[in-house]
């Protein structure tokens, strides 16, 4: 048998060379079909399987392969081996997405974009699973499955409903500074190249002397800012839905890598104990005046997946992983996704999903996790499958210890409202951002936040529509009025009839 012969013959998948490929084996020419035909089977079945349950969130995605480099000393904040040296690269794997829609919606939908990014270092893969905004709509886990339900299809319809997004957010003034963001040019971005990303959350770093410090993560592109207006998203939605996946794979095809700079806030203790406002609520941004971007490094992509569904599709992140060096912090928000995105995964793709080589680590592992669908990495072989035993030499490395967290003293668990006293100001920040605006940016978030807001139907549409302008105009006057105006309200009436829904 030649070498081409070897390596050429269509197989089935227990490697049994196929006879016929195209012709179902039958009882004469026109007989009715064999049983015994295998094949047959195993090609329709393994068809029928083809499609793994869609990600809830996050379901349409782009990704590439990647280097992360470190160009500035922050070893004095954290012990992580890939901050280490100046000039050290670690490889990535970086996903984008857009959140609401399905995997066939179109890339240029009004969403926040997901900005996931795997670092595969020598401590084990470090997961920072952001998006391209610093802030998000809700500040508590336990909101996140109504939240993303009004997000999705309404269940007596099947179709998006702008009532349910609009009335969850007018009943929910935390979401106001994730809403004006969304409501700006920067809810539609040109391309994935063409945006920021964000940690978002509070992480805190840990250095080689055991001090904490709260840290967040900033990716500033160098591509610059790009954005559809809402008119242009519009149009791009019938002219290729898959715009930034196309923009993305063909940036990368030709060389033009795209890249961001990698930025830190950092935080210590002591002025997270005494900050003004919560400083672990992923509704609010730290001031960058206050605690100033520092420069790490610069992160590359440079590598096209041969194959989408093997690398982008059965990539799974979890802001559960973080290395030596990296931990988090007792942002709420945060603390839900630790349990709730590996769990995800799980169901999605298999208890063994970290085993599918774009998710797998590298570098050694070694553990007592045995059995399960798809284990294809021997599972162990003969080697005992319980801690301590007799046989192996396995410890675990008190090197890697982390310093005990100092708690509140006297502190009670209890169910606290997330917005109780000193963490209920909904307003300043998305006030600030609305003024930071410039006049033609004012004019098209107003424009865009008119234009969703006028498919609100039913009979709650004018109480629904007066709740939410009531947090326009405690933002910001102007912001309130220019979105009255657009909806035809009548502002004297309305300004002595709003009332704060607590």
């Amino acid at each position: 048998m030649s070498e081409k012969e070897k390596n050429h013959k269509i197989t089935t998948a227990s490697g049994i060379p196929v006879y016929n490929y195209e012709d179902s084996q039958t009882a004469g020419p026109r007989g009715p079909v064999l049983l015994q035909d295998y094949f047959l089977h195993e090609k329709l079945a393994h068809f029928n399987r083809e499609r793994i349950p869609e990600r809830v969130v996050h379901a349409k995605g782009s990704g590439a392969y990647g280097t992360f480099t470190v160009t500035h000393d922050i070893t004095k904040y954290t012990r992580a081996k890939l901050f280490s040296e100046i000039g050290k690269q670690t490889r990535v794997f970086l996903r984008f997405s857009t959140v609401g829609g399905e995997k066939g919606s179109a890339d240029s939908e009004r969403d926040p974009r997901g900005f996931a990014l795997k670092f595969y270092t020598e401590d084990g893969n470090w997961d920072l699973v952001g998006n391209n905004t610093p802030v998000f709509f809700i500040k508590d886990a336990k909101k996140f499955p109504d939240f993303i339900h009004t997000q999705k299809r309404d269940p007596y319809t099947n179709c998006k409903s702008a009532t349910m997004v609009w009335d969850f957010w007018s009943l929910n003034p935390e979401s106001l500074h994730q809403v004006m963001i969304l409501m700006s040019d920067r809810g539609t971005p040109f391309s994935y190249r063409h945006m920021h990303g964000f940690g978002s959350h509070t992480f805190s770093f840990i250095n080689k002397e055991n001090e904490r410090y709260f840290v967040k993560f900033h990716f500033k592109t160098q591509q610059g800012i790009k954005n559809f207006t809402d008119a242009e998203a519009a149009k791009m939605r019938g002219i290729d839905a898959d715009h930034a996946q196309r923009d993305l794979v063909e940036a990368i095809d030709k060389g033009d890598f795209p890249r961001w700079d990698l930025k830190v806030q950092i935080m210590t203790g002591e002025q997270a104990a005494n900050y003004k406002f919560n400083p672990f609520d992923v509704t609010k941004v730290w001031s960058q005046k206050e605690f100033p971007l520092i420069d790490v490094g610069v992160l590359e992509l440079n590598e096209n997946p041969d194959n989408y569904f093997a690398h982008v599709e059965q990539a799974a992140f979890a802001p559960a992983h973080v290395v030596d060096g990296i931990s988090f912090s007792p942002d709420k928000m945060l603390q839900g996704r630790i349990l709730g995105y590996p769990d995800a995964q799980r169901y999605r793709l298999g208890a063994n999903y970290e085993q599918i080589p774009v998710n797998r680590c590298p570098f050694a592992t070694s553990n007592y996790q045995r059995d399960g669908a798809m284990r294809i990495d021997g599972n162990g072989g003969s080697k005992p499958n319980y801690f301590p035993n007799s046989f192996d030499d396995n410890f675990a490395d008190e090197n890697y210890k982390q310093p005990a967290e100092p708690l509140q003293r006297d502190v009670y668990a209890d169910w606290f409202d997330r917005n109780g006293e000193n963490e209920n100001d909904h307003y300043s920040q998305p006030g600030d951002l609305f003024r930071l605006m410039t006049p033609e940016e004012k004019a098209n978030t107003i424009s865009n936040i008119v234009g969703a807001m006028r498919s609100i139907s039913g009979e709650k549409r004018d109480l629904i529509i007066n709740r939410q302008l009531c947090h326009f105009f405690r933002a910001d006057i102007s912001l309130g009025l220019g979105v009255a105006q657009g909806l035809g309200v009548d502002v004297t009436q309305h300004a002595t009839g709003m009332v704060h829904p607590n």
